[in-house]
């Protein structure tokens, strides 16, 4: 008989943000958290999810916007916080099989960055997301991915 394994990852209601979860690695050390920080989301509608964060200097390039590697990364990560809200997948032991996305303005430093994640179609092993990543109204990217759920443990 196996131990259960601890929680790698949080999402719990924020007192500080009503109606939003946390999310965030239980492991500080991680790429989200070093890299991409502590995420709020919430589930808009049955297929739609919301994922904040607030934006850094560490987010920015050399001209003083948002990082077109930061909005990548928050794109992918998104991806799977919304999968878990929508889904009740385990993010941890899924992966990224495809991300494609399109800047089509600046991101700025002073205002969180939302990423709207809609689930399109979900099967057995795959899940298929698209969403826009937005400050306030401003489109700044919009993206779609594919992801691939964790393989389920034999028994």
């Amino acid at each position: 008989m196996s131990s259960p394994v601890p929680p790698r990852f949080i999402c719990e209601p924020d007192p500080a943000s009503p109606g939003w979860m946390r999310w965030d690695v239980m492991d500080h050390g991680r790429y989200n958290h070093v890299f991409i920080g502590p995420m709020l989301v919430r589930r808009e509608s049955g297929a739609t999810c919301r994922v904040r964060i607030d934006i850094a200097e560490r987010h920015t390039n050399a001209g003083g916007t948002v990082h077109g590697g930061t909005i990548l990364g928050f794109a992918d990560v998104a991806m799977f916080a919304a999968l878990y809200v929508l889904t009740g997948v385990d993010p941890i032991g899924s992966t990224t099989i495809d991300l494609s996305t399109q800047f089509v303005g600046a991101g700025s430093p002073r205002k969180p960055m939302d990423a709207v994640v809609e689930l399109l179609r979900e099967t057995r092993r795959l899940a298929f997301l698209r969403g826009k990543i937005l400050q306030g109204e401003r489109l700044v990217a919009a993206f779609s991915g594919t992801a691939r759920k964790p393989s389920q443990p034999s028994a």
